[in-house]
């Protein structure tokens, strides 16, 4: 017998019985981006590789190490996306999106790093992203960071996030805070770890983000990118966080926040959770308004953010916060024992699905006997079954066994059978 293949690793199946918790995330989503009138774009998995590293940066860990990048039949490199900013803002250029106009995106997919597969994070995870172009001022990204709010507060998560901010400035200003960055760590170079001393000369701020525990004092006597802002930043980041008090979301200002891509620009921002240890970041975002300049198109102001689905779902199991709703659910399951039961079963299932619409009805399917026809509807988790036999057939008749019930079996004519069914629904 020949091996069986397996799922490559860090790349899920997504199961039957997980399924619909997606879905009920998914709805959540949809709803919420209709309601503030973002508008949906899907973008293809595959791009060239050369749109990743012009946009996200070659010396970041993303470009270096995680990429999932190969040459075609023609000898193109192409990747697959790690991410979907510059992925939408490729495509908003390519279809004349952008000039002379404000867009407001959301897209959602699975995107691809090779990194250390762990609980929560996987090799091919799904992302919902959140893009709006044209608008310079601190209000969209106040808009963003609210409208993600409400997300938290439809899925009862808000009391379990913490927003953190931070402003990178202009890329003037980011420059300056770079030389006495890089004074500060040179200076304390035999704190460094290597991973650190391969940054000090290629992304600097990014060893702000270390995890190391031997260089968190040193880390924290390092200068501040709020006291090199530009005033221009100064006043947009002073509105921004006025605006959000006034919209009475909490916050922290993070001074070590500066995001991992190298597009980012002035504000940035995490939701972050305690909850899921040291996986703790659920949102993640900011502002990227040289992005579109870099990639070809007309300078354009941008904002966006981006979410890790399963990271979510995995906290909205963790705090048991899934609704009952949103799990698998059978209500009916219908049975036929004999031929002419199995014929007429197939109709009388049509027949009750365009009456109730809402009603999920599983019809048996196979044979088998009546015994292990009860055993199948109640691993199904109907809480009915409806009977249907050459007994029924001939007398009009329908049974209807409780199965979550302790209740007495009921018979009903056929063409009640609907009208039963929706009050034995309603009561439930």
């Amino acid at each position: 017998m020949s091996n069986k293949i397996q799922a490559i690793r860090g790349m899920n199946d997504l199961l039957p019985e997980q399924s619909p918790v997606w879905q009920y995330f998914e709805r959540q989503i949809q709803h919420l981006m209709q309601r503030y009138g973002y508008s949906e774009i899907r973008m293809p998995i595959i791009e060239q590789t050369a749109l990743f590293k012009r946009s996200i940066g070659e010396v970041t860990d993303i470009v270096e190490k995680e990429m999932y990048t190969f040459d075609d039949r023609n000898g193109d490199s192409l990747t697959l996306r790690p991410e979907g900013t510059a992925s939408c803002v490729r495509a908003a250029l390519e279809n004349g999106l952008l000039y002379n106009q404000t867009q407001r995106l959301w897209y959602q997919g699975p995107m691809f790093r090779h990194e250390r597969p762990q609980k929560g994070r996987y090799r091919q995870f799904h992302q919902v992203g959140v893009e709006a172009y044209g608008m310079y001022g601190p209000d969209i990204d106040v808009e963003m960071i609210l409208l993600s709010a409400r997300l938290w507060e439809a899925l009862g998560l808000m009391p379990h996030v913490q927003l953190e901010l931070n402003s990178l400035g202009s890329n003037e200003a980011r420059a300056a805070y770079r030389d006495a960055l890089v004074a500060h760590f040179e200076a304390h170079s035999d704190v460094l770890d290597e991973d650190s001393r391969r940054r000090l000369s290629t992304n600097p701020l990014r060893i702000l983000d270390s995890k190391n525990p031997d260089m968190a004092a040193m880390l924290a006597d390092a200068p501040r990118l709020m006291d090199h802002l530009d005033e221009e930043s100064r006043v947009h980041f002073a509105e921004l966080t006025a605006m959000l008090e006034a919209a009475g979301i909490d916050y922290v200002i993070n001074p070590r926040l500066v995001r991992g891509l190298d597009y980012y620009s002035r504000t940035v921002f995490e939701w972050t959770t305690q909850a899921l240890g040291s996986q703790g970041t659920v949102c993640a975002g900011g502002r990227y308004d040289g992005l579109v300049e870099q990639l070809g198109g007309k300078p354009t102001p941008g904002v966006g953010f981006a979410m890790g689905v399963e990271r979510l779902i995995l906290l909205l199991e963790t705090l048991d916060l899934i609704p009952e709703a949103a799990r698998p659910r059978t209500d009916v399951y219908l049975t036929a024992m004999g031929d002419a039961a199995s014929r007429e079963a197939m109709l009388l299932g049509e027949r009750l699905r365009d009456a109730l619409p809402g009603m999920h009805l599983q019809l048996h399917c196979g044979g088998g006997s009546f015994k292990s026809q009860i055993k199948k509807a109640d691993k199904s988790g109907a809480r009915m079954a409806l009977l249907l036999g050459e007994d029924e057939l001939a007398s009009g008749q329908v049974g209807i066994k409780f199965l979550r019930e302790d209740r007495d079996q009921e018979s009903v004519a056929l063409d009640a059978l609907a009208a039963r069914l929706k009050t034995l629904l309603a009561e439930a």
